[in-house]
């Protein structure tokens, strides 16, 4: 329970207010993408590890992809569609 009113809080200049909805398909989306980026970047220095690295980042990129494309973002598709071709590229690579 918050400790604001709703008044104060949407007039308020100290208490921040998140630019994005919670708790929508893209909230939950853009969050268990970034976890996965997270995880593959945590062990990307691990030569053992390479697939989990590239099958992770290729799942969060891919999810960033289409949180991109919900929020109707060019920068962000052009970023994450590129960035999807190279990390595929690369794990079919490793696969062969």
């Amino acid at each position: 329970m918050s400790k604001y009113t709703p008044e104060e809080i949407e007039h308020s200049r100290r208490i921040f207010k998140s630019a994005t909805p919670k708790y929508t398909a893209d909230w939950y989306i853009k969050w268990v993408a970034s976890a996965l980026i997270l995880v593959a970047m945590s062990i990307r220095g691990m030569p053992e590890y390479q697939m989990y690295d590239l099958s992770l980042s290729t799942m969060g990129i891919s999810l960033w992809l289409v949180v991109s494309i919900l929020w109707n973002d060019r920068a962000l598709i052009i970023l994450h569609g590129v960035g999807l071709a190279l990390l595929l590229r690369n794990l079919l690579g490793a696969i062969q």
